[in-house]
């Protein structure tokens, strides 16, 4: 099943989000390297190289796990999901990353890059989506809360950037079963 690629407005234009392309790494590097540079969303101090982003970008596209939102022909925002751990046994769980370009914040790009990404994986036939989203975050927790995720906790003290300890919150989302929606119980058809 294809996923669902969704349009949102940002300001006078349709914000489009659509499968990311190889050709997309600059944009796609250049908010990476802000997030590292100047956020805590990246727990680096070192900017990826062009190499390291193609590589890892090349990963993403080989999946089928990265999408890009375009506002004005311009990438945005961009989203992955990847392996949360690499034993075997974690192979239906993915985490997710979800970035949109500095000053565009706000503007729902986030939240159509979730709703696709959320979509592709269930269209992949995958158990859990998780976050891992520094804990003082409060924007990032929002938006994984109204797409669905709820808190599966935090750890203190786990990370380090600017000179700060770090908390990380993980957030997780069932993308099949009963809870596949964000809730349990009755369903629409559900006989007693």
């Amino acid at each position: 099943m294809a996923p669902i690629y969704e349009t949102s407005r940002a300001g006078s234009q349709a914000v489009t989000v659509r499968p990311a392309r190889a050709s997309d790494l600059d944009p796609v590097l250049t908010i990476r390297n802000h997030a590292i540079e100047h956020g805590t969303a990246l727990w680096t101090d070192t900017p990826q190289t062009r190499d390291e982003g193609a590589a890892w970008l090349g990963d993403h596209l080989g999946r089928g796990s990265a999408f890009v939102a375009e506002h004005a022909g311009t990438v945005v925002g961009f989203a992955v999901y990847g392996p949360w751990k690499a034993y075997s046994g974690f192979r239906h769980t993915v985490e997710n990353s979800v970035y949109v370009a500095d000053g565009r914040h706000g503007l729902g790009i986030g939240s159509a890059l979730l709703s696709t990404l959320v979509a592709a994986a269930r269209a992949a036939d995958l158990h859990v989506m998780i976050a891992g989203i520094e804990a003082s975050n409060a924007a990032s927790v929002r938006l994984h809360e109204r797409h669905g995720f709820e808190h599966a906790g935090t750890v203190r003290e786990v990370g380090r950037k600017f000179g700060r300890w770090l908390d990380l919150t993980l957030m997780r989302l069932p993308l099949d079963g009963p809870d596949r929606d964000g809730f349990a119980g009755q369903r629409m058809g559900d006989t007693d």
